[in-house]
C-alpha cells in the first residue's frame, strides 16, 4: 500500500507539478552492464514503475504518465515485442488491482487495436474498474506516437470542418488539445527523461509546449522514489514564464 503522505516532502507554499510525464529509457542498456538479456532489463524497469507511482502519490502529483511502447518500437526485434507483450500482460493481471486498491485511476493512450485482443480487453477492463479512482491518474502510452496523434486530429477536425460542424475560423488551440488522445488530462508541467538522453522521441510534441525538461543519467531501471521526489524539488526551483518577460 502506497503510504497517505501526500506533499509531505514539500511545504505548503510550494506547488509541486500537477503533471509529471517519464520517458522511461534505458532498460536495454541496464541490461547490457547486468549482463542479462534484455527481457530481464525490461521485467526491471516494470519495477521501476512502482517507484514512480509511490514518488508521484508521495508528493501529490495529480497525473503520471509513463511512455511505455512507441509506435516505432513495434520495429524492434519480435523476440523483443514478445517479451514486451508478456509483461504488459503480467503487469495488468497482477498489478490492476493493487492500483485500484490504493485509489489509482488508469488511463491509456495510443493506437490500442494494434495490440492483441486479450491485451485489448485486458487494458478496458483496468480502466473501467478503476474509472472513478481519484488519488492518481496513471496513463500509460502504449502503441503511442505523437505525430500520429496530431494527424489523427487534424484528419478529425478536418472532417467536422468538410461537415459543416465546425467553421474553419472556430478551429483554436483549444480544439486541438480536445481533439487529441489526452484530452481532458493537463499538459505535463514536467517531462522527465532517463539513461542520458536528451530528445522526446516522439512523446506528447503538442502537449509539451511549455514544460519542463529534466535528462537524468540514471537508467530506469535504477529509478526509485527518491529520485522522483529529488526530480520535483529541481522543478520547484524553476521559474514557469510561459514566454513572459522575468
Amino acid at each position: 500500500m502506497v503510504p497517505d503522505t501526500t506533499s509531505a516532502a514539500y511545504s505548503s507554499s510550494q506547488s509541486v507539478p500537477q503533471h509529471v510525464a517519464v520517458i522511461m529509457d534505458g532498460n536495454g542498456r541496464w541490461a547490457v552492464r547486468e549482463k542479462v538479456s534484455r527481457g530481464q532489463g525490461h521485467k526491471k524497469g516494470s519495477e521501476a514503475v512502482r517507484q514512480a507511482i509511490e514518488g508521484a502519490v508521495e508528493a501529490g502529483v495529480s497525473y503520471l504518465t509513463l511512455y511505455a511502447f512507441s509506435s516505432e518500437n513495434w520495429n524492434r526485434p519480435q523476440e523483443e515485442v514478445s517479451d514486451l507483450m508478456g509483461l504488459l500482460r503480467f503487469y495488468l493481471s497482477r498489478e490492476i488491482k493493487r492500483l485500484h486498491k490504493e485509489g489509482i485511476k488508469l488511463k491509456v493512450i495510443g493506437h490500442r487495436e494494434r495490440l492483441a485482443e486479450d491485451i485489448q480487453k485486458m487494458v478496458a477492463q483496468a480502466e473501467a474498474l478503476t474509472a472513478d479512482n481519484s488519488r492518481l491518474t496513471l496513463v500509460i502510452a502504449l502503441s503511442y506516437g505523437a505525430r500520429e496523434e496530431i494527424t489523427e486530429a487534424a484528419k478529425h477536425i478536418a472532417a467536422k470542418v468538410q461537415s459543416g460542424d465546425v467553421a474553419l475560423e472556430d478551429i483554436s488551440e483549444d480544439l486541438v488539445s480536445s481533439s487529441l488522445q489526452t484530452k481532458g488530462i493537463p499538459d505535463p508541467d514536467l517531462i522527465i527523461r532517463t539513461s542520458g538522453e536528451q530528445r522526446l522521441s516522439n512523446f506528447l510534441l503538442w502537449q509539451a509546449a511549455y514544460a519542463e525538461f529534466l535528462f537524468l543519467d540514471v537508467l530506469w531501471p535504477d529509478f526509485t522514489k527518491e529520485i522522483f521526489h529529488e526530480a520535483v524539488q529541481n522543478y520547484l526551483t524553476r521559474e514557469r514564464r510561459y514566454g513572459a518577460r522575468p
